[in-house]
């Protein structure tokens, strides 16, 4: 396919500076690109990637001084670019509805209208798939487990007995969901195993990144609420009831009988000690492990967490130490020799 900048420019609704006739190819990042193919520029530090590279157009927000360049100008870069992505390269066509004969379903599961089951996957006694969803090659569903409409579950990935999903659920390759929650009391000398007897409920448009375990809680369910985004790696641990569009990163962990507000963010290897509860809209930095409760609008940092502002100032402060180090040491060395003057 091939579009002139000035196509693309009516395509968006967007305001075109520069050249119209630009033949534009296909898309890429500034990284990657080639003259013949169009990015975005939403952020102004790649203003200047964009202006060394052999790109000509560029979608953006605001026009800038850019020689021998085209630009687009659009309210919101991002999902425009989306939207000429698609253009350029459409998506797959769908898979055909209904259940290949080496996929296996229990008599007793029911199967929505329109649904898709690939090779080798299994749908377990009693167990419910709803209306459009996809269920890929590997993947394990258990006995009386619920699944809504239009859910997406990519290959390898394994729903226990009894778990549930809402509307537009999708688990990414290797997710487990409902597996036992890490739950031992001593006895005699022995770990002994306590009965995971609970579940795991996602709420509405919930997506579970790759190698993702949520653990079924001891004796209620571990939920995860509407619209929460969970990246790949990461451990949520049982009796766990996560909120509403929380958008947890890769390799947090979340120890047991954690509950988190609305809208919580943690970044990449933050952690939470058992039984903690965390309002509304905290967030939490990078590598932070937080081990007492957060009011709602917190931002936390460190290890152990902190109040951001305060982390910041002793990071900065450890900067110092060496120098303070040095001053520390002449201090002593005059003081000893004022004494053995």
């Amino acid at each position: 396919m091939e579009l002139t900048a000035q196509e693309i420019a009516r395509l968006v609704e967007g305001k075109l500076q520069g050249d119209p006739e630009i033949a534009i190819r296909g898309t890429a990042s500034i990284r990657y690109g080639t003259p013949d193919i169009i990015t975005f520029v939403e952020n102004p530090k790649y203003i200047k990637p964009f202006l060394e590279s052999n790109i000509l157009v560029a979608l953006t927000g605001e026009f800038f001084e850019a020689p021998g360049k085209t630009l687009i100008q659009v309210p919101d870069p991002l999902p425009t670019f989306i939207q000429v992505v698609k253009r350029f390269k459409p998506p797959l066509p769908p898979y055909a509805p209904g259940i290949h004969p080496l996929a296996w379903v229990a008599p007793t599961a029911i199967i929505g209208k329109g649904a898709t089951i690939l090779p080798f996957a299994s749908v377990g006694e009693g167990s419910i798939v709803g209306d459009n969803c996809v269920i890929y090659s590997g993947v394990a569903i258990g006995r009386n487990c619920k699944i809504g409409n239009q859910c997406t579950l990519y290959p390898n990935s394994v729903l226990y007995d009894e778990c549930e999903l809402g509307n537009s659920v999708i688990l990414q390759a290797n997710a487990v969901i409902g597996a036992d929650g890490f739950g031992y009391r001593m006895l005699d000398g022995r770990h002994v195993k306590v009965p995971q007897l609970g579940k795991v409920v996602l709420g509405n448009d919930v997506e579970i990144g790759a190698c993702t375990a949520i653990d079924r809680g001891t004796f209620d369910s571990t939920r995860v609420g509407d619209g929460t985004k969970i990246d790949n790696l990461v451990q949520v641990g049982h009796n766990c009831d996560i909120g509403k569009h929380n958008l947890l990163v890769s390799q947090v962990g979340i120890a047991g009988s954690c509950t988190t507000g609305n809208y919580v963010v943690m970044a990449g290897q933050s952690g939470l000690a058992g039984h903690l509860q965390i309002g509304d809209k905290v967030v939490i930095g990078a590598r932070s492990g937080l081990i007492r409760d957060a009011l709602s609008g917190e931002h936390v940092l460190g290890a152990p967490a902190r109040p951001e502002r305060e982390e910041k100032r002793i990071l900065l402060s450890m900067d110092k130490l060496p120098g303070l180090c040095k001053d520390m040491k002449k201090i002593k060395q005059k003081l000893q020799m004022a004494e053995e003057d």
